[in-house]
C-alpha cells in the first residue's frame, strides 16, 4: 500500500521478521546483507520514515546529522545501542529504540556455556577429538575445575546478570555482584541469594570466576585492565558476554599466558569480527563468534520487538522501548 511508512532495513533480519516488515510497511530489505557505507546508507534512507539497524550498522554523528528530514525513528535490533550516537539523534529529534528483555534467557545460557567450557578445558578436549590425537584418559588427563562451591563475581547485575546468577546458583556457585545500585531483595533471592559489593575492587578480590555484564560506557571501556586482573585470585576464570571493549585484550592475554588466570570464555571482542589474533594461540580460551542471543526464538523476538516499536510509534502511541 502506498500509504505505508517507508522503512529502510539496513541489515539482514530473520525471515519471519522480514515477512512482517514487508507486509506492514513499504520496506526496503537487505536480505543479502550487503554492507552500507555512509553514502549508500544516506541515499537509501531518502524518503524513509524509519531505519531498522543492527549493531553492525554504525550510526555515527555525521551520518545521523545528514539523514534525510523524512527519518523520524531508528529502531535497533539489539539491547545495546553504543553503535548509535544518541546525542546526535537527540539533537535531530530522532527517536531511538532498542530490544531489552527479549535476549535475557539466551544470553545467560551462553554465559553458562562459557563458564563450563572454560572451567572444563573444552577447547583442548574438542581439539583432541577433531585432530584424532586422543590416546587415552589417565586420571590426571585434561583436568578442569568444578563450579560447585566456587565464588562467582558478576560485574553488572541487570537482567542478564541476574539470569546467569540464577543458573549458576543451581550449579552450587556462591554468587557475588557489583552494580551501580543494589538490586531489590527479591531479585537478590532469585539470583541465588547474591551478595552485594559496593565497590568493584571488593568483588574482584573474591571472584574465582568473573562474569562481565556491564554496558559499554566511557567508565567501563577497558575496565578489566592489568591492575584489576591483578586483584583477581590466582587461577581465576573470566567470562565476557557483554562487550569486547570492556576488556583490555593485551592485559587479559598476558594473564592467560602467565597463568595468573586459569582460563577465559569469550563471546565478544574488540573490533569484531576481527579480533586480537593472539587469542587463537591460547588453548585456555574458549571462544564463540558473538552468538549470545543467537537462537531462533530470541532473534525473532528481537526483530519483532523492533517492529512493535515501529507499529506503536506510527500509531501515534509512542515507542515501547525508547532509548531517547
Amino acid at each position: 500500500m502506498t500509504d505505508q511508512p517507508k522503512v529502510l532495513v539496513a541489515s539482514r533480519v530473520p525471515v519471519d521478521v522480514a515477512a512482517r516488515l514487508a507486509r506492514d510497511y513499504n520496506a526496503e530489505l537487505n536480505q543479502d546483507d550487503e554492507k552500507y557505507d555512509r553514502e549508500r546508507l544516506l541515499a537509501a534512507a531518502d524518503g524513509c520514515a524509519a531505519l531498522v539497524v543492527t549493531s553492525s550498522n554504525k550510526m555515527t554523528a555525521d551520518i545521523i546529522q545528514d539523514l534525510p528530514d523524512s527519518v523520524r525513528i531508528i529502531a535497533t535490533v539489539s539491547v545495546g545501542f553504543e553503535h548509535v550516537d544518541i546525542e546526535a539523534a537527540q539533537a535531530r529529534g530522532l527517536i531511538v529504540t532498542n530490544t531489552p528483555d527479549v535476549l535475557t534467557e539466551a544470553t545467560s545460557d551462553t554465559g553458562m556455556l562459557l563458564l563450563l567450557a572454560a572451567a572444563r578445558r573444552a577447547t583442548e578436549g574438542n581439539q583432541l577429538m577433531r585432530e584424532a590425537t586422543w590416546v587415552g584418559s589417565p586420571l590426571d588427563f585434561n583436568l578442569g575445575v568444578d563450579l560447585a562451591n566456587k565464588k562467582l563475581g558478576i560485574l553488572g547485575m541487570g537482567r542478564i546478570g541476574q539470569a546467569l546468577a540464577h543458573r549458576a546458583a543451581a550449579f552450587g556457585m556462591e554468587i557475588h555482584y557489583h552494580n551501580r545500585n543494589r538490586i531489590a531483595p527479591d531479585r537478590e533471592a532469585y539470583a541465588g541469594n547474591a551478595i552485594y559489593h559496593a565497590d568493584s575492587d571488593s568483588l574482584l578480590e573474591i571472584s574465582q570466576f568473573l562474569s562481565i555484564h556491564s554496558p559499554l560506557t566511557p567508565e567501563t571501556r577497558l575496565f578489566l585492565n592489568a591492575e584489576r586482573i591483578a586483584r583477581l585470585p590466582d587461577g581465576a576464570i573470566v567470562v565476557n558476554t557483554s562487550r569486547g571493549d570492556v576488556v583490555d585484550d593485551e592485559a587479559l592475554i598476558a594473564a592467560l599466558k602467565s597463568g595468573k588466570l586459569r582460563a577465559a570464555g569469550l563471546d565478544v571482542f574488540t573490533g569484531e569480527p576481527n579480533f586480537n589474533p593472539a587469542y587463537r594461540e591460547l588453548k585456555n580460551v574458549f571462544m564463540l563468534p558473538h552468538i549470545g542471543s543467537a537462537t531462533v526464538e530470541t532473534r525473532n523476538g528481537m526483530g519483532f520487538c523492533a517492529v512493535d516499536n515501529l507499529d506503536s510509534f506510527f500509531a501515534g502511541k509512542g515507542p515501547l522501548t525508547a532509548v531517547t
